[in-house]
């Protein structure tokens, strides 16, 4: 056991042969028949990604930037080369997979809400809202974060007085998307209940 599960990868394929694996026996023959498992599919890996950029939002916003002053200052380096640039490379990459998932979600058959959606129509308020709210952080990750995050890191050449601004701007564009979240989250999960 500890062969496949000590090993990221190996685990990473067994959790997808048992997504297969219940795909199959919850759809039986009907997988190619039936177009609404393409939808439910989406709707997972939507969530699957969403899951793990809100994950580490939370991570950096509940563990790292708290823990960061605590931590003794030959210790620090060690974060910034080699945890920081692996988490913020998950939590860029799955905000936009994240984003763009859910749009292709909300403009394609079968649900086409899109534009609904996006001008708060009635009946796409909640999902409206929580859309704009994610476009808004994803926003956020890529213009703000990210650019503010590689010179912080040493990623791109800055001073030191440079770094430290960057860090403090991508600390604050963090802490705005953690606060960004709690609306997000509410009005993605109550969009069918309340409107």
């Amino acid at each position: 056991m500890v062969n496949i599960l000590g090993n990221l990868n190996r685990a990473l394929l067994l959790g997808g042969t048992l997504l297969v694996l219940v795909i199959a026996i919850l759809n039986g023959g009907d997988i190619m028949t039936n177009g609404n498992w393409l939808n439910a599919f989406l709707r997972f890996v939507h969530a699957v990604v969403g899951v793990l950029w809100i994950g580490l939002l939370y991570y950096f916003n509940f563990v790292q930037i708290p823990t960061m002053p605590k931590v003794p200052a030959e210790l620090k380096p060690a974060v910034g080369k080699y945890i920081a640039p692996e988490a913020l490379f998950w939590f860029r990459w799955s905000a936009l997979a994240t984003l763009v998932i859910g749009i292709a979600i909300a403009g394609a058959p079968p649900n086409l809400y899109l534009v609904q959606a996006l001008t708060f129509q009635e009946g796409f308020r909640n999902i409206g809202l929580g859309m704009w709210l994610g476009i808004i952080m994803a926003a956020n990750v890529w213009m703000f974060i990210w650019p503010a995050q590689k010179i912080a890191l040493g990623i791109v050449d800055g001073t030191p007085d440079e770094k430290a601004a960057a860090a403090k701007k991508a600390m604050l564009f963090s802490r705005t998307n953690f606060v960004l979240s709690f609306p997000m989250l509410y009005c993605m999960v109550t969009r069918g209940v309340l409107g």
